[in-house]
């Protein structure tokens, strides 16, 4: 179980990072800033094992890959929309950050709620209900279980 952290619709990408702190060397010293003009509390409440849920199109603006490094770094298990940017999408498949399009899940949940994610199963089960989410395929779940696609790669170079 984890506790959801509830995003609007258009999420982008200066929103889950913004630009000045690109310039930090690393993710660990960028990932304390995450949705900060949203949340500026995010950083602090958030918990290995926790999911950021949002509406439609989460993850839009910039292709910068740090917006899901720093999820990633702060320990965000998953995050579920009701649909995703593509290059966002991307960059977190890349990273093994998994992104879950599950429609029906935001407009029955709030902020603080408790959830469980069956990533195998397509499920999603909070507050006494079950929800069907998009389950990956085969191929996608072994390279998210590999730690992304680069790592992926590097593993079938070696």
């Amino acid at each position: 179980m984890g506790t959801i952290f509830r995003f609007h619709t258009d999420v982008d990408t200066d929103q889950i990072i913004a630009s000045q702190y690109l310039l930090y060397p690393t993710i660990d010293e960028m990932k304390e800033h995450t949705f900060e003009s949203l949340d500026p509390e995010f950083a602090g409440k958030v918990k290995p094992g926790d999911y950021v849920v949002a509406a439609e199109n989460f993850g839009c603006g910039s292709s910068r890959e740090q917006a899901p490094a720093v999820l990633k770094a702060l320990g965000v298990k998953a995050v579920l929309a009701k649909s995703f940017a593509r290059i966002f999408y991307r960059n977190a498949i890349n990273i093994g950050l998994p992104v879950i399009v599950c429609r029906d899940l935001y407009d029955h949940v709030k902020d603080g709620d408790e959830m469980e994610l069956l990533l195998e199963e397509g499920l999603v089960r909070t507050g006494g209900n079950e929800y069907t989410c998009t389950k990956l395929p085969a191929q996608m779940q072994k390279i998210l279980d590999q730690g992304g696609l680069i790592a992926s790669l590097d593993r079938e170079v070696e």
